[in-house]
């Protein structure tokens, strides 16, 4: 029965060859190399079915003010970002809820879906600090990072299963593969998770500066939410850099953002 097992699941082995080979194919808005092999339409429907499920639990918030400039603010993000990256796959159509939760948090999902909870705008003081946020999270979006974190995480899977059956040493089945999982989550889940959200931050800066956002929101929100947040796990064990680390990545791409400010007509998210 084992051996029978171990053969079923050979085929495995060039499948994970094949990601390998075809790991440089696609590209971000960036220009970062990507693999990404989930189907679009796939992402799109879970990302609805997860966005349904969630409203069906959380309240929206009916408080028009907050709605009104969150809307404003996510438009303006929103064409922005179409114009600054227009080669980049993009939903047809946007989707935007406030939800009355009270920690400061928004997300994006694939298919065009942006959450935004009403604990964020105690932290985002301003439209332009809360175009920050949009701006990240619709960058996460036109870079498709759903789709390449859900095919790096399969692709861990298939690895640790065949550790499972064909590995043998001196720590014993279930040690190695508790092992190789702490390694490949350390090594590979972590360090990509933290790629993708410093792309998602430049790609923000980029978005909100072409939005008419002045950039410079993007450091004070993020003080903001270091102030908010307290202390964080040590970088190299955290899913997001350090907010220093952030602020500093931020300061060294102000330059071409402020720029693109200063060519575009400043947004009114006010009222």
């Amino acid at each position: 029965m084992r051996l029978r097992c171990r053969l079923r699941l050979l085929w495995v082995i060039p499948f994970l060859l094949s990601l390998v080979l075809l790991a440089g194919c696609e590209e971000t808005p960036t220009g970062r190399s990507q693999l990404a092999l989930v189907p679009d339409t796939l992402m799109a429907r879970m990302g609805g079915d997860a966005f349904d499920q969630l409203r069906q639990r959380q309240p929206v918030s009916r408080d028009a003010a907050v709605n009104r400039r969150v809307q404003c603010v996510a438009r303006a993000v929103v064409a922005a970002a179409e114009a600054r990256y227009p080669a980049a796959d993009r939903p047809e159509a946007w989707e935007v809820v406030v939800f009355e939760d009270p920690s400061p948090n928004a997300f994006a999902l694939p298919g065009g879906r942006i959450g935004v909870h009403a604990g964020l705008l105690r932290v985002a003081e301003t439209p332009a600090q809360l175009a920050a946020v949009i701006g990240h999270e619709v960058g996460h979006v036109l870079a498709d990072h759903g789709n390449e974190r859900l095919t790096q995480q399969l692709g861990i899977k298939a690895v640790l299963l065949l550790v499972g059956l064909f590995g043998e040493g001196e720590l014993g089945q279930q040690q190695l593969m508790q092992a190789l999982g702490l390694g490949a989550r350390l090594g590979i889940s972590l360090p990509f998770s933290r790629a993708h959200e410093e792309e998602a931050d430049l790609m923000g800066l980029a978005i909100m500066a072409r939005a008419g956002f002045d950039p410079q929101a993007s450091v004070a929100l993020w003080r903001n939410m270091a102030e908010a947040g307290g202390g964080q796990p040590p970088e190299f064990l955290s899913t997001h850099p350090a907010h220093g680390s952030r602020i500093e990545a931020l300061q060294d791409a102000m330059g071409e953002a402020e720029a693109a400010y200063r060519a575009t007509t400043p947004a009114d998210c006010a009222g």
